[in-house]
Parts: structure tokens; sequence; C-alpha cells
């Protein structure tokens, strides 16, 4: 076999599959059953008309399973077909016998290749035996091919359009599942992280200061509050009658990132004009730094102060953030894609929640505004992170 005759033969049936019954189908039959019978009576010139009606009638059963079984239904109505009308020395003239391009419609749109094939044979050597059995002209062999065509064509047509539009949906699927881990991951798992870290200091303030467990145990409690709160809002983008969202989050809100009363100190400073950043430009630079931020506290050791920089100007948006810490080795953790090792006297749970998607994560969101993170050393110790979101593509 050639290549597209091969590739065809081994095409499998279509997806998604047909659905077994369809009560159109049904209706489908009982109209080509009384067409037949209407036809019988009105068209009186028709030899063996009767016959015809009623093989017309048992044959129109097979649309009943045309979906499922279209090779196996189109065979048997050709065949019978076939043999009555060897049988009354003529082709049935009914109108009704159209239905049998429902058949093979059927045929292209939902079986295998090879059954495509041999029904496809069957159609041509039916057809070619019924043009030159009977006296026809040039243009009704034109006609009978071109018709034959069409509807096969049909078929075909609707079947890679209904093949295309499920790959669609599922990469629609597929691209919701990377959103939500994403978002997971920013939100969430910062939280989570930081009740980690509150409950390692805790640990330690306890056996020096007992007076400090009491400010880890209302930080932990804030934590987790936020941590539930935006769990909620999470569920209520899968569930409609779920709490209220929760807004998308801005350059204003990134002064809740800031700490100024424990270790480290965070300090948030945003120059330009903010209310000129789209929504979800912003939103996504909220959760880059945000991002940020977790990295540092989780990963850098001895880390005591993070600077979170934005800037709005001309051309996009520039976000910066550093921090002082230092990693396992002496230097500070190179986290790269797909390996994010815990910082020594890292908590299992943020461990196993984030690692190995964190600056993955941050590159894929600024990718999709068409923009760059970066992130490594400081040349003076410490750890930076750039983004730059060019204005480009979302400009007003």
């Amino acid at each position: 076999m050639t290549s597209p005759v091969r590739a065809l033969w081994d095409a499998p049936k279509a997806a998604p599959a047909p659905p077994r019954h369809v009560w159109r189908d049904a209706v489908l039959a009982g109209v080509v059953a009384v067409a037949a019978v209407v036809e019988a009576l009105l068209r009186s010139e028709v030899p063996w008309r009767w016959l015809w009606a009623v093989v017309l009638i048992g044959l129109s059963a097979t649309l009943l399973w045309r979906r499922t079984h279209p090779l196996l239904m189109l065979t048997i109505a050709f065949l019978v077909a076939t043999t009555v009308g060897l049988a009354t020395g003529g082709d049935p003239q009914l109108f009704t016998t159209a239905y049998f391009l429902v058949l093979l419609y059927a045929l292209f749109r939902w079986a295998s290749g090879r059954a495509v094939l041999v029904g496809g044979a069957l159609v041509v050597l039916g057809t070619a035996f019924s043009l030159t059995s009977s006296d026809t002209t040039p243009g009704d062999v034109a006609g009978g091919i071109a018709v034959v065509v069409a509807t096969g064509s049909l078929g075909a047509a609707l079947r890679w359009r209904a093949r295309v539009r499920a790959r669609d949906l599922e990469q629609a699927r597929l691209a919701e599942r990377v959103q939500l881990a994403r978002d997971l991951h920013d939100t969430v798992a910062h939280h989570v992280s930081a009740i980690a870290v509150q409950a390692q200091a805790g640990t330690v303030a306890a056996a020096k200061d007992p007076s400090a467990t009491a400010q880890v145990l209302r930080t932990i409690e804030a934590e987790a509050t936020q941590t539930l709160r935006e769990m909620r809002a999470m569920v209520g983008v899968l569930r409609a009658d779920a709490a209220p969202l929760a807004p998308t989050p801005s350059l204003a809100q990134l002064d809740a990132l800031a700490r100024t009363d424990g270790v480290p100190e965070i300090e948030v400073r945003v120059e330009g004009d903010a209310d000129a950043v789209p929504a979800p430009v912003a939103a996504t630079v909220f959760h880059l730094a945000q991002e940020a931020v977790t990295n540092a506290r989780r990963h850098a050791r001895g880390v005591r102060r993070i600077e979170v920089d934005v800037r709005v100007g001309a051309d996009g948006v520039r976000l910066t953030v550093d921090d002082d810490g230092r990693g396992s080795d002496g230097s500070r953790r190179s986290e790269a894609p797909g390996a994010a090792p815990a910082a020594p006297g890292t908590g299992a749970v943020e461990a196993s929640i984030t690692a190995g998607y964190g600056i993955r994560g941050m590159q894929e969101r600024a990718d999709l505004l068409g923009g760059r993170c970066e992130a490594g050393p400081r040349p003076d110790g410490g750890w930076r992170v750039v983004v730059s979101l060019p204005r480009t593509g979302w400009r007003p």
C-alpha cells in the first residue's frame, strides 16, 4: 500500500465515539418507512413499487445502527438492494432510496479507516454497476459521482471538525490544570510556607522566650485564615455555588507582602502609574513578587532583608526582588527547573508542595505576557529575581 492509503487503513474510529442510541435515528427510520409507502401509492408507473416499498421499510432499520456499525449497515443495504434489483431486472426507481446516502455519510463520519476503504470500494462498484447496466447519459454519470463524493466529503469534514474540537477542548483542559496548579503554588503554598517557617521559629523561640510563642501562634493563625480564604476563592472558580471570589490581586496589594516587625524584613516599593497597568498584568506581577519572596524565605539561609521593587514605565513593568540570604553551600541555591532541594531546616510540608515549580512557574507567567524572568546570585552576595513585562501587547 502507498503511504496515504496505509495511513487511512490504520486510522481508528472517529473520536469521540458516537452515541449508541439517538432518538433522531428512530424518527428518520420512521420517516423513510412512511415515505416509501406514500411514494408507492402515488407513483403507479414504477414497476415493482410495492416490493421496493417493503424492502425499503425493512432496510430503514439500518438507520438505527448506522453510527455504531456503519460498514455493516451499508453492506446490508447494498447487498439487499442489489439482489432485489437483479431479481426484478431493474434498479429501484423510488426516490426514497436516496436514504442510502445517509448510510454512506455515516460510514465516512464514524467508521475506522479500513471500514471506510472497504465501504468506499463497495459503493464505487455498486455505482459503476448501476450506471453501466442501464441507459444513462454522461450527465447522469457525473451527477451520480458528484453526489457520492459530496456525501462522503461531508462526513469526512464533520469527522475532522469533531476531532479538532475534541483536541482543542483537551488542550483547554490541560491549560486550566496548569493554571490551577500555578495559582495553587503561588497563593496557598505561599501561606503554607509562612506557616511552616513560623512553626519552626516558634519551636526555637519557645525554649528561650515562652512569651514569644503567643506571637508566633497569632501569625500562624493569620496565615492559616488567609490560606482558607484563598482556597475558597479557588474553589469558587470550579463551583458556581461556592463562596464569592476574591478580587484579582493588584499592584496596590503588594503592600501586604511588606514586613517590618520581624526577620526577614520585607520592603516594598512601587514607582510609576500603577493604575495604568491592566488587571491581568498587575495580577501576574503580584504573583511573581509573592513567589520570589516565598522562595527567599524558604530557600535562603540567614536572610534578614528582602526588597521588592516595582517600576511602571513607558516600556512596561519591571519587577526586582533582592535578598541578602545565602544557600546551603555558603552562597545561594540556584533553583533549576525540575529540581528544588529545600534548605536545611526547611519543613517537609513546604518542600513537598512547591519543590521544583517556583522559578519554572515564574518563567511561564512571564512568557505568557511576552516578558522574561531571570534569577541568579548577586555579585555582592544574596539573590536577585528580575522580571520584565513589556508594554507591547497589552497597551490600552
